[in-house]
């Protein structure tokens, strides 16, 4: 088990969920032709499923409570977490796992979803509240979004892109 918090994955930088979408579509090709290399625990279709779980349970409502005290500090915590790189090793308070929709999935299935997902967040933002950061709009929404895809995406490297160590 790899221990996600002292890897360095790769830094991406997303100004539209469209270049998500691109970047994820670019490491399908890499994990087809066998020249993608994976820093953390997670398969790619895992990876490209875990961000489209998070997004469609933007609009579906999530299925987890955080405690008290990140509801309470979570929309102090909006423009940090909309506008700042995430940092690997996060996990969520009371999710043995740390996360949430993380089932492994086949790479192909996985791009499927995250299409999906991306294409719905671009058409609408959603309705619920995050149930930490509060009521958001649908710019915030985006860019929470593209900010978890920088960072799961930035544990899939092409073998042409090795990262320095």
């Amino acid at each position: 088990m790899i221990q996600t918090r002292r890897v360095q994955p790769r830094e991406l930088t997303f100004t539209t969920l469209g270049e998500v979408l691109a970047e994820a579509e670019r490491l399908a090709a890499h994990e087809r032709a066998g020249s993608l290399q994976r820093l953390g625990n997670w398969s790619t279709g895992q990876i490209f499923g875990h961000l489209a779980w998070w997004i469609d349970e933007s609009f579906d409502g999530h299925g987890f409570h955080p405690p008290w005290w990140l509801r309470l500090i979570g929309p102090l915590l909006k423009r940090r977490m909309t506008d700042r790189r995430a940092r690997p090793g996060f996990r969520l308070p009371g999710i043995a796992t740390g996360t949430l929709g993380t089932e492994d999935m086949p790479l192909d299935e996985g791009l499927d979803r995250l299409r999906r997902a991306v294409a719905r967040l671009q058409a609408s933002a959603p309705t619920v509240p995050d149930p930490a950061l509060g009521w958001l709009t649908h710019d915030e929404w985006l860019r929470l979004h593209m900010r978890h895809g920088e960072l799961h995406l930035g544990f899939l490297v092409p073998m042409t892109e090795q990262p320095a160590r």
